[in-house]
């Protein structure tokens, strides 16, 4: 990831450029974590935005849209991704819909 990627938000840019050592530990956490996971990368990717939703993390979904994309994942299984937490976390995964399908349709 680079630190001036446009998908990459303010706060996180700004944790790799203050902060590298922590950053650089986050990415390998990061790295180990994906390399140990038994789910393929778009799986993986479409779960994660399952997560942000739920969280209300909208900041980090451009970026994730467009990883997902790069895996393979379609504008319907972003959505899907989207509002699947919906039954668990209600409608607060719908305030996200709108960042994610901007990031699909700009990817």
């Amino acid at each position: 990831m680079d630190a001036n990627d446009k998908l990459v938000s303010d706060a996180f840019q700004a944790f790799m450029r203050e902060c590298p050592k922590d950053a650089q530990a986050w990415m390998n956490a990061v790295r180990d974590l994906a390399a140990a996971s038994a789910l393929d990368e778009k799986t993986g990717t479409l779960a994660y935005l399952a997560v942000l939703a739920a969280l209300r993390l909208e900041s980090g979904v451009p970026f994730h849209v467009a990883h997902a994309r790069k895996a393979g994942a379609s504008r319907e299984e972003v959505i899907s991704a989207i509002l699947i937490g919906l039954p668990a976390a209600g409608n607060a995964v719908i305030q996200v819909l709108t960042a994610a399908l901007r990031a699909y349709d700009q990817s």
